[in-house]
């Protein structure tokens, strides 16, 4: 039986290519998966990005009973949803928390991650890589 990952991605992570390419680059993660997908072609990668606290919760609930594991990228939810911490909390799947800046090295409210306790380990700073580096965890 082959390994099923997921991927998931919060809210703006839409925008990636487009938004403030100069610290989260100019590809689209549609484009960063089909790399994945080449580099890991065992796994089934699964993705899905919401806007919406509500939606990601529900595909956590969805996913996480069945998942050989979790890539989360919550973005600013990771700093903020108690909700989304439970959620993880609640899953059997391993998660891995990922961010494609160093969110140490920015804003000081963005220091704090709710995420992190419920979370296998904290991946952050390596850009589109870090998700690779998640999925090589994973499957380790």
């Amino acid at each position: 039986m082959s390994q099923h990952i997921h991927i998931v991605n919060g809210p703006n992570l839409n925008l990636l290519g487009k938004r403030e390419p100069e610290q989260y680059g100019s590809a689209s993660f549609e484009e960063y998966l089909e790399t994945l997908r080449t580099a890991f072609p065992a796994l089934e990668l699964s993705y899905f990005q919401s806007n919406v606290e509500g939606e990601l919760i529900n595909h956590l609930h969805e996913v996480g009973f069945s998942s050989s594991g979790i890539v989360l990228n919550a973005g600013g939810y990771t700093h903020t949803s108690v909700a989304l911490r439970d959620a993880v909390a609640a899953i059997e799947a391993p998660v891995i928390e990922v961010h494609i800046t160093n969110i140490h090295a920015r804003e000081e409210f963005r220091h704090v991650s709710l995420l992190s306790p419920v979370s296998k380990a904290v991946i952050c700073g390596l850009g589109l890589e870090g998700y690779a580096a998640a999925v090589r965890s994973l499957c380790a």
